[in-house]
Parts: structure tokens; C-alpha cells; sequence
């Protein structure tokens, strides 16, 4: 259903309102966001075409990366085929990017003359892959001296012989406007479904504060000046974030992808290490038992901490806010999972009112659908024994998943709480699935939340 422009201008006036209700807010600034479509040559003002949900230009004194040789530009989303016809780009992996951290930390500080080596597991495989590189929260230009990507797994080790050069444009180096996001040109390395690939990132720097996403649950391993094509020895592990890398596409005849969009429980908080466990991860491990051509894309868009309303720092600007970026801007996007609303009833000590939640799944449904997108909804899961669970919040808890079930605004609705409470005590996790914080499910939980997912209402 459509809401009207006085159900929007509501919802403004109670996100202002709202404010006063959290004990505790985060004033993250909203950064304008831009990304240039590969094979475009950079423009000789600006250096950047704007992205859809920028706020404003990009800086005119940002360098421009050199123009290629030929400047001919492929259609946006489509690999050429040979003449014979055309693949399309999908998303096969992401990563929602979030504000850096103060300075003295690894995102606040960033770095130096340094390669950075992170894992994406890959959820569909492709003839031909393209990278997205993130400086949304940088404070100046983004130097990217060279990149590799290589067949690989959930550590430093590659496969020194599959080893390929990244490019953009025709360079292997760019500089990323603050702001911006970066697509580099298609890498002519095909890929398996289900596979990790290894990318290594030469930073010159200094980068000035980092733009991240704080809980990867992934380790990233760092050396010191550029070893894109180095071994395993010459790295050390760094910490589980991931930095700078938002997004990997495949060149790909599969139906589309499926964005999970949410807080911590998406990111696999609690989740083992190094696993690939989170229940987006399961729910793509279950789509691969379908043909090719009736697989899809899974892309996690969970930041832990992330709320609907407000913005919360480190912790990612308001899913109300990044919703353009992490969702509508992914490349073969069919279906959005929205799991978001429990930090908010939480970080509020239940004083923020269902309404005004609601109010916020309505507009994040109708945005979606604006741009031809089937939205699932998903209800809150059981936190009673959190250290932010109270009476008055699990009032609110109830009332928007009777909500979510019984309004009809979705397309289809998935009742994790169901899947996830205890039959003895319905407000709190099932002790199997519990790893002891009342709030994250473990390994054994997210397993049975991605069972309970519907194949044929995402894909």
C-alpha cells in the first residue's frame, strides 16, 4: 500500500521528536555519497559522476583518475558478451560501510604506506568479477596505490597463481573522493559460488580517519608498504573489521540478488570466527541447491548496533539513511529482508512508541518498492535478560511484530521470534540458541533463522 505525503511529513516530525526519547544519541554526519560507473571517463571538474543518493557534488579539487586510452563506456550493470548477448553484474557480497572511530583506533588513526588483505565469501560465482571501494566517511581523498584479487580463503593465503591485477579506468592506481564510492573495470577472473576471494589493497596514505565496517567477523590481515602480490608470511592479523571494500559484483545469469537488511543479529554477532555462519551466509549455502539460473545474490547489510531512527556513530548512520546506499544502489537488487528495530526499543529503554517504528518499515517498504523490489519482513527477535531489555520495551516489541505479521505491508514475512523464543518463556531466546548475552543468537540459532526463510519469497 501507498502512504501519502502527510503519513512522510508525520514520520519527520516524529524522528525529531524521537530524539528526545533516547537517553543516549550519536551525531554522525551525513556524508554525500558518489560512485562512478566503470568505463566512464572521469570528468576534468568535479572527477566523479555523482551517485544517486549524494548530497551534494563531489569536491571540484578531488584528482581525477587519468582517462583511459579508449574511452568507450558499457552500459551500467552489464558485462559484454562477445557481441553474442550480455551478462549481468550482481552483487555476490557486501559490506555496510559506517563512520570511522576516534583517533587512537585502527579507523580513526588509518594508514600508512600499508597493504590491507580482506576475505569476501562470495555467495554466486561469475565469469568475471568488479570491486566497490568505499571513502563515504573519509575526510579527504581517498589514494588507492594498487589492488590484487586472488582465489583464496578466510586467511592471508593465496594462490600465488591466480594472483590479478585490479584496474580502474585503465590505472592501477585511483583516488577516491571523499564521499565516494569506487567500481573498478571487470577483472577477468572467474569464480566459484561459495568461495572466499582475497583482496589486497595498497594504501600509500595517509588515509586520514578510515571508512569501515567494525564487526566483518572476518579477520583482516595488514603488511607494510605494498604486497598485493606478496605471500602469507609477510602479513599479520589485524582485527575482524573490514575497510574501505563495500562490495564485490559477478558478471552472472542468475535471477538477482537478495539484500539483509538490519542490526547486529544480520552481522552474525556471536557468530564463530572465520566461519561464514551468519544466517544470510546459511541462507545463500540453501539457495545454491537450486539450478544457476534460479540461484540469487545474498548481500548482509547488517552494521551491529544500527538502528532505524537514529544515526549511532560507529555504528552506522539510521537504516532510514543508509537505505539508498546499502540496499537500492546494489547492483541486480529483487528482494530486500528487513530485521531492524530491536537497538531502538532497547537504547530507548522501551520509550520510543511502536508508531513510530512502524512508520519507518512503511517508508522503507514503499522506497523499495518505488524501485520494483519485493520487501520481507521479518519480526524482532526475544531479548528479555539483555542489558538493555525492559518490561516497557517488550511491550513495544509485541506490538510491532503483531504488526509485521498481520498488516499485509509486506510481500512476505518470516517470524524469526517464533523461530527463536522459548516456548517456556516466549520474551526470551531458546537456551540452545542463546550464547549467554539474551540477545544474539549463536552458530545453532542463526542455522535455524535461515531455515525458516522462504526460497521462493526472496528468490
Amino acid at each position: 500500500m501507498r502512504r501519502s505525503r502527510a503519513r512522510l511529513a508525520l514520520l519527520l516530525v516524529l524522528l525529531f521528536a524521537v530524539t528526545a526519547l533516547a537517553p543516549a544519541t550519536f551525531s554522525a554526519p551525513h556524508s554525500p555519497r558518489a560512485s562512478f560507473p566503470l568505463g566512464s571517463a572521469p570528468s576534468s571538474s568535479a572527477g566523479y559522476a555523482p551517485h544517486p543518493s549524494a548530497a551534494g557534488p563531489a569536491p571540484a579539487s578531488s584528482p581525477a583518475d587519468p582517462a583511459p586510452a579508449s574511452p568507450a563506456a558499457p552500459d551500467q550493470g552489464v558485462v559484454p558478451d562477445g557481441g553474442s548477448g550480455s551478462t549481468p553484474w550482481l552483487a555476490t557480497w557486501g559490506a555496510a560501510m559506517a563512520p570511522p572511530g576516534e583517533p587512537g583506533t585502527i579507523s580513526g588513526d588509518g594508514f600508512t604506506d600499508a597493504t590491507l588483505r580482506q576475505s569476501a565469501h562470495l555467495s554466486l560465482g561469475g565469469d568475471r568479477v568488479r570491486l566497490r571501494l568505499s571513502n563515504a566517511y573519509g575526510v579527504g581523498p581517498l589514494r588507492v596505490g594498487a589492488v590484487t584479487v586472488a582465489p583464496g580463503a578466510e586467511s592471508p593465503e593465496i594462490n600465488a597463481d591466480a594472483v590479478t591485477a585490479v584496474t580502474f579506468g585503465g590505472s592501477a592506481s585511483t583516488t577516491i573522493p571523499a564521499g565516494a564510492e569506487r567500481i573498478s573495470d571487470p577483472v577477468p577472473l572467474p569464480v566459484a559460488a561459495d568461495s572466499d576471494l582475497v583482496v589486497s589493497m595498497h594504501l600509500p596514505g595517509p588515509t586520514g580517519p578510515a571508512t569501515s565496517h567494525p564487526l566483518g567477523r572476518s579477520t583482516s590481515y595488514l603488511a607494510g608498504g605494498d604486497r598485493t602480490s606478496a605471500g602469507t608470511a609477510e602479513f599479520s592479523a589485524l582485527d575482524q573489521a573490514r575497510y574501505f571494500l563495500s562490495g564485490v559484483d559477478v558478471a552472472s545469469a542468475a535471477r538477482g540478488s537478495v539484500v539483509f537488511f538490519g542490526d547486529s543479529i544480520t552481522d552474525g554477532h556471536s557468530s564463530t570466527l572465520d566461519a561464514d555462519l551468519r544466517y544470510p551466509d546459511r541462507v545463500a549455502e540453501r539457495l545454491l541447491a537450486r539450478p544457476g539460473p534460479e540461484r540469487c545474490g545474498v548481500v548482509n547489510a547488517g552494521i551491529s548496533g544500527n538502528r532505524l531512527l537514529l544515526d549511532a556513530g560507529t555504528q552506522g548512520e539510521s537504516a532510514l539513511t543508509r537505505f539508498e546506499a546499502d540496499v537500492l544502489d546494489r547492483e541486480g537488487v529483487e528482494t530486500v529482508v528487513l530485521l531492524e528495530g530491536i537497538n531502538d526499543i532497547g537504547r530507548s529503554s522501551g520509550a520510543v512508541p511502536a508508531g513510530y517504528l512502524i512508520a519507518a518499515y512503511e517508508q522503507l517498504a514503499d522506497r523499495a518498492r518505488d524501485r520494483g523490489l519485493r520487501v520481507v519482513g521479518a519480526t524482532l527477535t526475544p531479548y528479555a535478560g539483555a542489558g538493555y531489555a525492559t518490561e516497557a520495551g517488550e511491550e513495544t516489541r509485541q506490538e510491532v511484530n503483531a504488526w509485521i505479521r498481520d498488516s499485509g505491508e509486506f510481500d512476505a514475512v518470516v517470524d524469526f521470534d517464533a523461530v527463536l523464543r522459548d516456548p517456556a518463556a516466549p520474551e526470551r531466546l531458546l537456551p540452545d540458541f542463546d550464547p549467554g548475552d539474551h540477545l544474539h543468537p549463536n552458530d545453532r540459532g542463526y542455522a535455524a533463522m535461515a531455515a525458516a526463510v522462504d526460497l521462493d519469497a526472496i528468490c
